[in-house]
């Protein structure tokens, strides 16, 4: 009985005997060219060997550190196309020669980071002992002088860098010595004024003076109390009691009034009121009363608004007629009152200068730190430019330091090799061989690497063995030239269709097989591309010609939708609000205008977080509502080798169907799905063998892609597993 293994080969060589033929051609006419080649002429190989090296004395450190980095050199930099350049002009030999035969082998760094050895091996490769070994002295003492040239170039890179820094920070300690400087200049005394005590000294007597200032004020409103209880005059009236008293005109003009009334009084007992002399004396005495009231406003002040004049001409009289003594009293009763305003404003301006004292005394903590920051500040300037200055010491006495890191351990020496007579039998021995081993192995490897489903017999028979039922066999659907441009999915949207009749098959027997209690069908696929949206939509196009009020969801969210084939155009603001555009059912489900009965609720996708709303509340209402309003709802789901959205959706539905696809379908990932659905009881219905090459009656329609058999003539991507738009 012949092996499994071997019959496998012998199906993978009928496939592939061709590559395995031409792979096994190549390398046995390979072989052929190798074996029949003349024998290279005798090459000598020059060795040397280089090593990292210093300076005999070190007086810096930044030549110490040029040394240092001189020892880490890499061979793109041993063997650049300057060296090589260079090399090739003084022994006239072509560059690419040189670059293809120098080799050079660097030392090794241990765990540490350290070189295990200081020596750089090279090799040299040539016709001639006297030539290799010029070229590869030549190689040695380009690299010894690029590397000299490289660390005087490190050490110039470096003294510019330093005077390009160098004006830039003492520019910085100026300014910050300029800063601590005008602070000193304007906080200073205040500074020294609180650690001197001065501050505090301030603050006691300015209190003491307040004291001593209350104290005197305490005395002085004795002496007004007493003078006013004496006089029975308040501040305000002394005064203008006594200016009224010491006006001489104010004193005539009431010695006036006083004879006027005299007279008035002596005639009145003689005299009527009417009587020209009486009348020519009152008059007289309400010219002096008015004369008497202007004068004591203008003795008074401001029209008498700076003191309160009496209001009556009786009042004036009254409060300026005060005999010496008591004018005496008055004038000090006024005298003190003055003092006592002139205290209180000291008292105020000493409270106001304590006040100040204070607060400039609690802000010495902020000064003295400020004068620290800025002291500090100055000191790190002043740290960063001596380092400088001394890093520009060091790297000027570098100059006389730096030398090449590399010199000679070993000089060339050209040797030629030992080698091996080739013989033909043997060279063509090894390539017969090594062709039917290469050959053999491709050919086996691609059919090893074949992981699909090749033909329509292969998919039922693997479906048969795990007892799936298969619930139809739908052929390519053939698409006009226009809408594979379009990217639309092919419909069966006239009633004329020759293909309308599988999918037709595809709904009687889900109906057979659910022994029609299936009314929410879910539609998924193990893989993308094998028409799990087209089966779905076609399905759909069937039931409803069937009468059936039919409804079709796309839940495949991870994708956009591709409604677009049903001529149904989806709402674009769907995937901003997946939640409110699904509580809607106005808004998510729509007619499709060529198949009457038929409705769509598009993908709002691609959305990310498609689990979330697969199972949120407005999902589920809408499966509850749709379930009661439709005959049939159809669930187009995402692949199960993607995500498990499907099986999210498997609660809603009375029934799963796979759709499979040739060359496209894997076989393992089938067999695994299917036995993964029917140990957990998922209510698999059966599975669909989709785009194959069914023999399809052709239509009015389809005449002119009928051929003269009388068969439909199937695109080249049926036999060759290419399929277009397909989904």
């Amino acid at each position: 009985m012949t092996p499994p293994i071997l019959k496998r080969y012998i199906i993978a060589f009928e496939k592939y005997k061709w590559i395995g033929i031409a792979s096994f051609t190549l390398i046995v006419a390979g072989s052929t060219v190798v074996a029949i080649q003349p024998p290279p002429p005798t090459k000598y190989v020059a060795s040397a060997a280089l090593t990292y090296s210093g300076p005999t004395v070190s007086f810096s450190a930044t030549g110490s550190q040029i040394q240092q980095q001189g020892q880490e050199l890499r061979k793109g930099f041993l063997l650049s196309d300057a060296i090589i350049n260079a090399v090739a002009a003084k022994v006239k030999v072509k560059a690419k020669i040189l670059a293809k035969n120098i080799d050079l082998k660097l030392p090794r760094k241990n765990k540490a980071g350290e070189l295990e050895s200081t020596i750089i091996e090279l090799k040299y490769q040539g016709t001639n002992a006297k030539q290799s070994e010029e070229t590869l002295s030549a190689f040695m003492q380009a690299m010894i002088q690029l590397s000299a040239v490289r660390n005087t170039r490190r050490l110039e890179a470096i003294i510019k860098k330093i005077n390009e820094r160098l004006p830039q920070v003492k520019k910085e300690l100026t300014s910050a010595e300029k800063k601590l400087e005008t602070y000193d200049r304007i906080q200073g005394p205040a500074i020294l004024a609180a650690q001197n005590g001065i501050l505090l000294n301030g603050i006691t007597g300015s209190q003491n003076q307040q004291r001593q200032i209350q104290l005197t004020l305490s005395g002085i409103d004795a002496q007004i109390r007493s003078l006013q209880s004496k006089l029975g005059l308040n501040v305000n009236e002394a005064y203008v009691s006594s200016a009224l008293s010491a006006d001489p005109i104010l004193a005539s003009l009431r010695s006036q009034i006083y004879q006027v009334e005299s007279q008035m009084e002596v005639l009145r007992k003689d005299l009527r009121p009417e009587h020209p002399t009486v009348v020519q004396l009152q008059r007289q005495k309400e010219a002096a009363e008015t004369l008497l009231q202007q004068r004591a406003g203008e003795v008074v002040g401001g029209n008498g608004s700076t003191a309160p004049l009496p209001p009556t001409v009786k009042g004036i009289r009254a409060q300026s007629n005060l005999d010496p003594a008591r004018q005496q009293l008055a004038n000090q009763l006024v005298a003190l009152q003055t003092q006592k305003e002139t205290l209180k404003q000291q008292l105020i301006d000493q409270n106001r200068e304590e006040k100040r004292l204070r607060q400039e005394y609690s802000l010495i903590p902020n000064k003295q730190l400020e004068r620290s920051r800025l002291e500090q500040e100055v000191l790190l300037k002043k740290a960063v430019y001596d380092k400088i200055q001394a890093k520009l010491v060091d790297a000027k006495t570098a100059e006389a330091e730096t030398v090449s890191s590399l010199g000679i351990a070993r000089n060339p020496v050209a040797k030629a090799p030992a080698t091996i007579p080739r013989s033909i039998p043997i060279t063509l021995g090894v390539g017969i061989f090594m062709g039917l081993l290469v050959g053999g192995g491709i050919i086996f490897l691609l059919g090893s690497l074949e992981g699909t489903f090749k033909t329509r017999e292969d998919i039922r028979n693997s479906l048969k063995q795990q007892e799936v039922a298969i619930l139809a066999e739908i052929p390519w659907i053939w698409m006009s030239g226009e809408e594979t441009k379009s990217h639309l999915l092919p419909t069966v949207l006239t009633t004329t269709s020759p293909y309308l009749e599988f999918y037709e098959k595809l709904r009687s027997n889900i109906r057979r097989v659910g022994e029609n209690s299936v009314k929410v069908v879910l539609i998924t696929s193990i893989g993308s591309g094998e028409g799990k949206t087209v089966s779905s939509y076609n399905l759909g196009i069937a039931s409803a010609r069937a009468g059936k009020r039919t409804l079709i969801i796309e839940t495949d969210l991870r994708s956009p939708s591709q409604c677009q084939s049903l001529q149904v155009t989806p709402n674009g603001d769907g995937n901003l609000e997946p939640l409110h555009y699904y509580s809607s059912l106005s808004e998510c489900i729509h007619l499709v205008p060529e198949v009457e009965n038929l409705y769509i609720v598009p993908s709002p996708g691609p959305i990310l977080q498609s689990a979330a709303i697969l199972e949120s509340s407005e999902m589920r209402r809408l499966m509850e509502d749709a379930r009661q309003r439709f005959d049939l709802v159809i669930l187009d789901t995402n692949p199960l080798g993607i995500s498990n959205d499907a099986l999210l959706m498997q609660p809603y539905s009375d029934g799963m169907v796979l759709v499979t696809r040739p060359n496209y379908t894997q076989e393992n990932i089938l067999v695994e799905a299917v036995d993964e659905l029917l140990e957990s009881d998922l209510g698999l219905l059966g599975a669909v063998i989709n785009a194959t090459d069914i023999d399809v009656p052709s239509s009015p329609i389809d005449e002119k892609v009928v051929n003269e058999t009388g068969r439909q003539e199937l695109p080249s991507e049926v036999s060759s597993g290419v399929g277009n738009n397909y989904n």
